[in-house]
């Protein structure tokens, strides 16, 4: 049996060189770019974020423990134990647990962070923005990083590989670009109240209605 995905992304959060395979092709994991400083897009993001600001899928910390740093009450939550100890390291306010369970302060956040493509995470854009919906207080805000092309709309599984060559069993994920998400989130209950891309990244700001 092949190994759990979560094997191979904690290998490269410890610095292994790990690729994620599927539809767009080969792309090694941007583990340098999630454990350094904001750079300006992510300063962007996080001069929008309304207090509270729930970061999912936090990975090691970048963005909330920016945000804790910066006197703003956040917390994060990745499903990786070592995401979790390398965002508390660097100071940061993070829980081991999936969206999908019980999260603290559910409807009473002021943001929740889709940053690095994880709304992709679980494979179903629409029912994490549901979820999405549901962790925010009335009025809330997501902001969504989407894929660098405008019109992607993919649910294919990913496959982790190492440079052995070992590959994980497949991991349900899905690609959305701006034009996708801002279909589902008109079904999902959201406006869309801005987008914006630099140097090739993109971030759609959604509030819940």
């Amino acid at each position: 049996m092949r190994p759990h995905p979560l094997t191979f992304y904690e290998a490269a959060l410890d610095g292994a060189a790990v690729d994620a395979l599927g539809s767009a092709g080969v792309v090694t994991l941007a583990v340098a770019r999630w454990s350094d400083e904001p750079d300006a897009i992510d300063d962007l993001m996080l001069a929008r974020c309304e207090a509270p600001v729930l970061d999912v899928g936090c990975g090691p910390g970048r963005l909330v423990g920016a945000l804790n740093a910066r006197g703003i009450p956040a917390l994060g939550i990745d499903i990786s134990a070592r995401a979790v100890e390398q965002a508390r390291d660097r100071g940061a306010i993070a829980l081991r647990r999936a969206v999908e369970q019980s999260v603290p302060a559910e409807g009473r956040w002021g943001t929740v962070l889709l940053a690095d493509g994880n709304i992709g995470i679980g494979g179903d854009p629409r029912a994490l923005l549901t979820r999405s919906r549901l962790l925010v207080r009335p009025r809330g805000l997501v902001l969504v990083e989407t894929d660098h092309d405008d019109a992607a709309d993919d649910t294919s599984p990913l496959v982790l590989r190492d440079a052995d060559g070992r590959t994980s069993r497949p991991l349900p994920w899905a690609r959305v670009g701006s034009q996708t998400l801002g279909r589902l989130a008109a079904a999902g209950g959201f406006t869309v109240l801005e987008h914006w891309r630099i140097a090739g990244r993109t971030v759609v700001a959604l509030r819940a209605q």
